[in-house]
């Protein structure tokens, strides 16, 4: 499985650095991903999909398998909830939602998680 991510404040950056994943690093969204993939991606403004992340699953959402998400509780309802919208348009799964940067034990989850997509 392939993985692609965007981040801007660098928590969904420091989730792929602790999990160890050789991802894509979505920076203008015009990247290109021809196979099957999991997006890691951060939750923008109140409950919004970032920009990039939009344009890029424009180009490659055909291949997108499930959507791990960060955001911060502090928003209330809208914690996470661009992993809700992605996985609503696309047909997919959100597979994981986290706290910012997360914790051992969601890095843990999400390892256990990533074992069984396929």
């Amino acid at each position: 499985m392939k993985y692609a991510y965007a981040s801007r404040t660098g928590n969904v950056e420091s989730i792929i650095s602790q999990l160890g994943l050789d991802a894509l690093f979505i920076q203008t969204g015009d990247e290109v991903m021809n196979e099957p993939f999991i997006l890691f991606t951060y939750t923008d403004g109140l409950g919004d999909v970032p920009m990039e992340v939009e344009t890029f699953l424009t180009l490659n959402g055909t291949n997108l398998k499930g959507v791990i998400v960060s955001g911060d509780m502090g928003y209330g309802d809208a914690y996470c909830q661009a992993g809700d919208k992605i996985a609503d348009e696309y047909g997919v799964e959100c597979l994981y939602k986290v706290e910012n940067a997360g914790e051992a034990g969601d890095i843990k989850a999400i390892e256990e998680i990533l074992s069984h997509v396929q």
